[in-house]
């Protein structure tokens, strides 16, 4: 996986990075430092090469081993907040997801293996660094991580347009919260199996929000 600039170098695990290209001009000595304490290998690249590789680069691209998914054991008896994002598929919302998680505390986000977005390059420069703290859990089927979690304790809240006004429901000590996906919402067989439906109230004519917006709302408006 190809990412670049210079707050994703500093937020990355250099024991993942396979090959640095660094601009002909690139001046960074705090980068600099971290790339010959670290022993890694550069390569002094023409600025126009460098920006068919990767716009808006920074002067700074690197090659890093894929993303190493978790897994649902990880979660533990401390955990008490898991978000789950159903289907969902623009890089940008996830990214954005990540950020708005990581900035409420929250460990761990499942994902399901198919029609789904995964972790690459866009998600993690959106994130701005928030990847390398938030589990980013790959499932072959979501509906088994709900009652996993109904195991552990968890009680589910899902995201939809005509749930219950997310400010007027009691919640449980050990919280799931779903979002959809943005074009289709919650998938069938996610809604049943959820315990709560919320939403957020509209005032105004548009009768949905994008999904990170939905998702930051709910993060930082439940469970507190």
């Amino acid at each position: 996986m190809r990412v670049s600039g210079k707050n994703v170098f500093n937020e990355i695990d250099l024991n993942n990075v396979r090959k640095i290209y660094l601009s002909q001009n690139f001046k960074d000595q705090s980068i600099m430092q971290k790339i010959k304490s670290a022993n890694l290998k550069y390569i002094l690249t023409d600025p126009k090469v460098m920006d068919k590789m990767a716009p808006h680069n920074q002067g700074i691209i690197v090659e890093i081993n894929d993303y190493n998914y978790g897994s649902i054991n990880d979660i533990t008896k401390e955990d008490n907040f898991i978000l789950i994002l159903d289907h969902l598929e623009d890089p940008h919302n996830f990214g954005a997801i990540i950020r708005s998680a990581e900035a409420r505390g929250i460990k761990h986000i499942i994902i399901p293996k198919d029609r789904s977005v995964i972790v690459n390059e866009t998600v993690m420069k959106i994130s701005t660094g928030a990847l390398s703290r938030v589990n980013i859990i790959m499932v072959n089927n979501l509906v088994n991580a709900i009652n996993n979690l109904k195991d552990k304790g968890f009680f589910v809240y899902a995201a939809e347009a005509d749930g219950e006004d997310y400010r007027k429901v009691s919640y449980a000590d050990k919280i799931c919260l779903i979002i959809g996906s943005e074009g289709f919402g919650l998938s069938r067989l996610v809604r049943e199996n959820s315990d709560v439906i919320i939403s957020i109230p509209m005032k105004g004519k548009v009768n949905s929000l994008n999904a990170s917006v939905s998702a930051g709302i709910l993060l930082f408006g439940i469970g507190e």
